[in-house]
C-alpha cells in the first residue's frame, strides 16, 4: 500500500467510528422533591405533568398534612420546596431558617366548605345538626395542628356551633382522609376545601363557610435552604400564568401577582 494511501484510509476508519459511536444526550436535571398540603394533590399534579411535557425536570411529591410535612422537614427529611396550607407551618420552618426567604411566595387561597354525601342538596352552616342526626359524626382534619381542622373549629366556633359538635368530631389525619369518610359515608357531614369537593365526585357541597369566620386561608410556597436542582425553575412556573388554570379548575384562588 502506497505512504498516500494510508492516511486517507486511517481518515475514513476515524470517521467511521465517529459515526458508530454513542451519542450522549445532555444531562437531564434530577427530579424536584415537593412535600406539599393534601389538599393541593390534583390540581398540583395537573401542573407538574404540564411542566414536564414542556421539558421541565420530573418532581416527586410528598402529600400530607402541613404539620406533619415541617415537622419532617425540621427533622431533616430531604426536600426541595415546601408548599403548606396555612402561613404558621411556613413561618415554623422560617424561625428554624429551613427556608429561603426570597423565594417565599403566598401561591394559592380556598375557601371552607361543609359536605355531605353525593346527592346531598344546598343548605346553610346551620343545617349542620340536622346533616349529623342522633349520633352521625363530623369528619375534620385534625383540629390541633392540621391548617384545615384549625380553619374550621374556628369557623364553627365563630358561628356558635363548635360546643354543639365538639363530642362528635371524627379527625382525620388530613383533610382529604376527612373528604374520604364523607365519601365512604362513614361520617355524614364533613368540613374540607372547596377544592377537596371539586376533587371528590362522592361529595357534595352544602354550603360555604362565610369568609369572616377563620383567619384567611392562604398557601405559601417556598424553597428550602437546602434545595438543590431545578426547584427555583419549578417554582417560577408553579408562580406563572402557565399554571394559573390547573389551580383555578380545582376552586384555588390565584393570589400570586
Amino acid at each position: 500500500m502506497s505512504l498516500l494511501r494510508r492516511p486517507v484510509i486511517a481518515g475514513l476508519l476515524a470517521g467511521l467510528l465517529l459515526m458508530l459511536s454513542p451519542v450522549h444526550a445532555p444531562a437531564q436535571e434530577r427530579p424536584v422533591t415537593i412535600f406539599a398540603a393534601a389538599s393541593l394533590k390534583t390540581a398540583l399534579d395537573n401542573a407538574l405533568a404540564d411542566y414536564k411535557a414542556k421539558g421541565g425536570a420530573a418532581a416527586s411529591v410528598s402529600y400530607a398534612a402541613s404539620s406533619a410535612l415541617a415537622k419532617q422537614i425540621a427533622a431533616g427529611a430531604p426536600a426541595d420546596m415546601f408548599i403548606s396550607a396555612d402561613q404558621d407551618w411556613m413561618d415554623h420552618l422560617a424561625k428554624q431558617n429551613l427556608i429561603r426567604p426570597e423565594s417565599r411566595v403566598t401561591l394559592l387561597g380556598n375557601q371552607l366548605v361543609l359536605v355531605a354525601r353525593a346527592g346531598a342538596k344546598p343548605g346553610t352552616i346551620a343545617d349542620l345538626p340536622a346533616l349529623l342526626g342522633a349520633d352521625g359524626k363530623l369528619a375534620m382534619a385534625d383540629t390541633a395542628g392540621v391548617p384545615a381542622g384549625k380553619y374550621g373549629k374556628a369557623a364553627l366556633t365563630k358561628l356558635g356551633l363548635w360546643d354543639k359538635v365538639q363530642g362528635r368530631i371524627a379527625q382525620a389525619e388530613n383533610v382529604r382522609a376527612a373528604l374520604a369518610l364523607v365519601a365512604r359515608g362513614e361520617a355524614p357531614a364533613g368540613i374540607v376545601y372547596l377544592s377537596d369537593a371539586r376533587a371528590e365526585p362522592g361529595v357534595s357541597i352544602v354550603a360555604t363557610f362565610p369568609a369572616g369566620s377563620h383567619a384567611p386561608i392562604e398557601y405559601p410556597a417556598a424553597l428550602l435552604a437546602s434545595s438543590q436542582g431545578g426547584a427555583a425553575k419549578l417554582l417560577e412556573f408553579l408562580s406563572s400564568p402557565a399554571a394559573r388554570r390547573h389551580f383555578e379548575e380545582q376552586g384555588f384562588t390565584v393570589l400570586v401577582k
